[in-house]
């Protein structure tokens, strides 16, 4: 029994994709035969359409031969075909403008006479779901000939199907201005917001703030002795702590890894080229190292996975808001935790910095929780007694440290930055008093500008939820009146059944021979 499934109109009618034109498999040549690929035969796959937002498509990264095309399952179909991505993943669509082949990852659809290709294409732009629910597969869901050739189809009537892909384009036209203005405000406000973290971090947001309060404001200069003196007590606690792990280790029969060494404050001179260049008087370039009581990472020896215990976090886990994924993450032994937290683990207070591939994708943590993070990233210890955490973090993400991280990145097979040269990173020191003040300043502004960014975001939903509603009322008839001079759809299919019966080649009879009889 045919499916129907929404109510469409009297001149329209339902039928399955199959009996309106030729539905065709792909397929690939052999790789491991170099005469099978060259530029004689157009071909794609799913891949050519990643990320690709035209309507039509005339060939892929890639081509084969006539060679490959005949040891291949692929075929050539001609210009006006429509394409269907039916695994990995469902749902891509373009119509070829040129004679084009596919791989296995698409089934195709060659329109006949009297159904529109446009109109086929935004069909099944609206249809992915429809597919999906038809498709098997436990690796990945893929949708068989079979299953695409009885997709349901509501066909309309020739005029109709050129009028609704008329109005459906002029409201995408419309629409599609609408989401380009508004991913320029979102670009715009991007740019407003390093605009705003280089401002801070120059001394300009808190100018006459700092000229009310110069007399109250300690010297940069004065604070860095501080933090020296708070960094090396530090230190010698941490001595004290490891001394104690290592008698526990000795007087367990010296199991496992003996606790690592807590190593010496660094200490890096000041880049020259940056004295007092575009800071206030009471400011003063100084580095990462400086201000923190450690920049490092943990042991690079992975450790084995544990049912019980505490997350291991990698950059994996680090999500686009600012936070971070605990219910993916690695679980490491209790043993392992104490051992490797010893070298450095993260507190509140610290910042975690990201040093492979998605570098600079900081995160300040600002909750008390047992866990730790993989090589992958550093961990910024921050002096919270004399440094503001959020002070460091904001600056993490300014201007001045992306140019840091330009300046010292490896390109590797993934880029890279290494812990040396994070200590390198340039820093601006102020007072803790400004530091509060910037920290105040810099949150009114970027909370507006959050603001604006989630208006941005839920009207651009919004825009791609219209765009769905606006393919539902075309394929239910509700986008454009219907015409009682348009032919009806119910003759064009039975035109179309009575094609494809011409076209079929006729089965030869075999007469049968009497036999003779005396």
């Amino acid at each position: 029994m045919m499916e129907k499934p929404w109510v469409v109109p009297v001149n329209w009618v339902w039928t399955e994709i199959k009996y309106i034109g030729a539905v065709v498999s792909g397929g690939t040549p052999s790789t491991k035969e170099p005469s099978f690929w060259g530029d004689e035969v157009n071909w794609i796959s799913p891949a050519d359409l990643t990320g690709y937002t035209c309507k039509n498509i005339s060939k892929g990264a890639k081509s084969i031969t006539r060679m490959g095309l005949d040891s291949s399952s692929a075929k050539l179909m001609p210009a006006g075909s429509v394409h269907f991505s039916s695994r990995a993943p469902i749902g891509y669509v373009a119509i070829s403008t040129e004679p084009l082949s596919t791989n296995q990852g698409f089934k195709s659809l060659v329109p006949a006479t009297g159904v529109f290709n446009d109109y086929l294409y935004y069909y099944f732009k609206a249809s992915k779901q429809l597919a999906e629910e038809r498709a098997t597969g436990t690796t990945f869901k893929e949708i068989s000939g079979t299953a695409f050739g009885k997709l349901p189809f509501p066909l309309a009537p020739i005029n109709e199907q050129h009028r609704i892909v008329a109005k459906v384009e002029e409201l995408f036209s419309e629409l599609d201005k609408g989401i380009e203005s508004l991913k320029t405000a979102r670009e715009q406000l991007k740019l407003y917001r390093q605009a705003v973290l280089k401002h801070a971090f120059e001394g300009k947001l808190t100018a006459q703030w700092r000229e009310a309060n110069k007399s109250k404001l300690e010297a940069a200069d004065q604070l860095l002795t501080r933090i020296k003196k708070e960094r090396e007590a530090r230190y010698q606690q941490q001595i004290e702590e490891w001394k104690v792990a290592v008698k526990h280790w000795a007087a367990v029969g010296s199991k496992g890894k003996k606790p690592p060494r807590i190593s010496k404050p660094k200490l890096i001179p000041s880049s020259k080229g940056k004295d007092q260049e575009n800071l206030p008087s009471l400011w003063r370039w100084t580095n990462f190292c400086s201000v923190t009581y450690k920049i490092g990472d943990i042991d690079h020896k992975m450790p084995k996975d544990s049912e019980n215990g505490y997350p291991y976090v990698s950059t994996g886990n680090i999500q686009h808001d600012g936070t971070i994924d605990f219910s993916n993450a690695k679980i490491i032994s209790e043993s392992d935790y104490e051992r490797l937290s010893l070298k450095i683990k993260p507190e509140n207070g610290d910042i975690i910095f990201p040093r492979y591939g998605t570098i600079g994708r900081n995160i300040l943590v600002n909750f008390n929780k047992k866990f730790l993070v993989s090589y992958s990233c550093a961990i910024i210890k921050n002096i919270t007694s004399l440094m503001n955490e959020k002070y460091i973090y904001y600056f993490s993400l300014s201007p001045e440290v992306k140019k840091e991280i330009q300046r010292y990145v490896k390109e590797t097979t993934q880029a890279n930055v290494g812990i040396a040269s994070i200590e390198k990173f340039v820093f601006p020191l102020c007072s803790y008093r400004e530091q509060m003040k910037i920290v105040e300043i810099l949150e009114s502004y970027l909370s507006v500008l959050d603001q604006q960014e989630e208006q941005i975001k839920e009207s651009l939903l919004k825009s791609e939820t219209l765009r769905q509603s606006i393919l539902k009322k075309a394929f239910t008839g509700q986008l454009v009146p219907q015409d009682p001079n348009d032919e009806p759809a119910s003759v064009l299919l039975e035109r179309i059944k009575a094609e494809k019966v011409r076209q079929q080649p006729r089965k030869k009879t075999v007469k049968r021979r009497r036999t003779a009889t005396a």
